[in-house]
C-alpha cells in the first residue's frame, strides 16, 4: 500500500483556504521563537498563547522511498524523552523520518511507535532525545463555538513555525478523508471545526486556545490525502481523543484500530471494485510479497485469512492487524473470473 503525507515537495495542495480572519503571522526566524500575529483583534492574547506552546512542537520531515518524494508536517511533544503526537498521514509512506525539536533546535531520527489510521493519529519516538519541553495540554471538552484559537505548524513545509489565527466555528463535526494512492477512505468524527488559514505542513501541529493550551491536533491535506468538503474550513482532532489513542500506542495496547510496531508490507495499491466486493489491484511493487505470490493489476482480493473484504478501505484496515513476518492467505479472483488462494510472508515496509 502506498500512502499520504502532510505536504509533498513541489505541491501546494490544501483542503483549507483563508477565511478572512487574522492572517498567518510572519515566519519565525529561529527555533523557539515566532513573530507576533499581525492585526490580531480577538479577545485572547494569541501571541502569548503561541509563545507558551512553541517550544513543545516539532517539525517532521519524511523521505518516501517508494514514491521518490519527501514530505513535511508537524508534531506535539508529549514526553521529555521524545514521544511526539502527530497525524498518521504525516508519516504514512515514510522510509526515513527526521524530526526537529523547536524548543532546542536539535534534529533527531524518528521511529513510529504505532498509529491509528482510522482516526489519523500516530506517535513518533525521537531516538536519543531527553530533556525536551512538552506542550501544555488543555481540555478539548471545554471548547466552544466562537472561541479564539490559533493553529501552529510547519505551514507549506518551510521549516519555520507559522501561526494561523481564527475562531472555532463548529464542534463534533464529521468529514471523509480519502487516501488516493491506497484507494482507501476513512470517516473522521468528533472534530473541532475552525475558520483559520491552516495549510499543508500544519498537519499534526497544535490547535491552541487563548490560554496557551493545546486543545486539538490540526489536520490538513496533502496531494494524496483529501477531504470530501468544500474549501474554507479547517478541522482538528480534539486533544482528549488524541491523547486516549496516544496512550494506547505508548502502552503497546494494539486493537482492531490501533497498530503498534512496524508496518507489514504487502506491496499493492488498490481501489474499490465497483459493482462488486473486494479490492481491485491497481499496481504491484516489484519484488514485494504481492509480486512474489503472483498478484497482478486487475485481480480482485476478496479475503485475507478469514477477513472478508468489501472495499479497498477494508483491505487497508485489515492489513493493520498484521506485522512483518506474518504469513497470510489471500483469496483472489483473477481476470478470467477464476478464484484462487495464494500465500506469502509479509515484509517490513514504509510506515502505514
Amino acid at each position: 500500500m502506498v500512502l499520504a503525507l502532510a505536504v509533498t515537495v513541489g505541491l501546494v495542495a490544501s483542503r483549507f483556504t483563508p477565511h478572512g480572519l487574522a492572517p498567518n503571522g510572519p515566519l519565525a526566524q529561529s527555533p523557539g521563537s515566532v513573530q507576533p500575529i499581525e492585526n490580531q483583534t480577538t479577545p485572547a492574547n494569541l501571541t502569548a498563547a503561541v509563545d507558551q506552546v512553541l517550544p513543545g512542537i516539532v517539525l517532521v520531515n519524511t523521505q518516501l522511498g517508494l514514491q521518490n518524494a519527501a514530505g513535511a508536517g508537524s508534531g506535539i511533544v508529549l514526553t521529555s524523552d521524545g514521544d511526539v503526537l502527530t497525524n498518521n498521514h504525516v508519516v504514512e509512506g515514510a522510509t526515513k523520518i527526521a524530526v526537529t525539536d523547536v524548543g532546542n533546535g536539535k534534529t533527531y531520527s524518528g521511529t513510529v511507535l504505532g498509529y491509528d489510521r482510522q482516526d489519523d493519529l500516530s506517535v513518533i519516538h525521537l531516538n536519543g532525545a531527553s530533556g525536551l519541553q512538552t506542550a501544555p495540554l488543555g481540555d478539548s471538552a471545554k471548547a466552544q463555538v466562537g472561541d479564539a484559537i490559533v493553529g501552529l505548524g510547519n505551514a507549506g513545509g518551510t521549516g519555520n513555525p507559522t501561526p494561523a489565527a481564527g475562531r472555532v466555528t463548529g464542534l463534533n463535526r464529521s468529514i471523509t478523508a480519502s487516501d488516493e494512492s491506497a484507494g482507501a477512505s476513512e470517516q473522521l468524527t468528533g472534530l473541532i471545526q475552525v475558520a483559520a488559514n491552516i495549510q499543508p505542513g500544519d498537519s499534526g501541529g497544535p490547535l491552541i486556545n487563548g490560554s496557551g493550551q493545546v486543545i486539538g491536533v490540526d489536520t490538513a491535506a496533502s496531494q494524496g490525502f483529501r477531504l470530501g468538503t468544500g474549501g474554507g474550513q479547517g478541522f482538528a482532532i480534539p486533544i482528549n481523543t488524541a491523547l486516549s489513542i496516544a496512550k494506547q500506542i505508548q502502552g503497546s495496547s494494539a486493537s482492531d484500530r490501533v497498530h503498534v510496531g512496524p508496518t507489514a508490507f504487502l506491496g499493492v495499491s488498490v481501489s474499490d471494485n465497483n459493482g462488486g466486493g473486494g479490492a481491485v489491484v491497481r499496481n504491484v511493487v516489484r519484488g514485494g510479497p504481492a509480486d512474489q505470490m503472483g498478484l497482478a493489476p486487475g485481480m480482485v482480493v476478496t479475503q485475507i485469512d478469514d477477513h472478508a473484504l468489501d472495499s479497498a478501505t477494508a483491505l487497508v484496515n485489515t492489513m493493520d492487524l498484521y506485522h512483518p513476518g506474518d504469513t497470510i492467505t489471500l483469496t483472489v479472483t483473477d481476470q478470467t473470473g477464476q478464484t484462487q488462494t495464494v500465500q506469502a510472508q509479509l515484509a517490513q515496509g514504509p510506515v502505514g
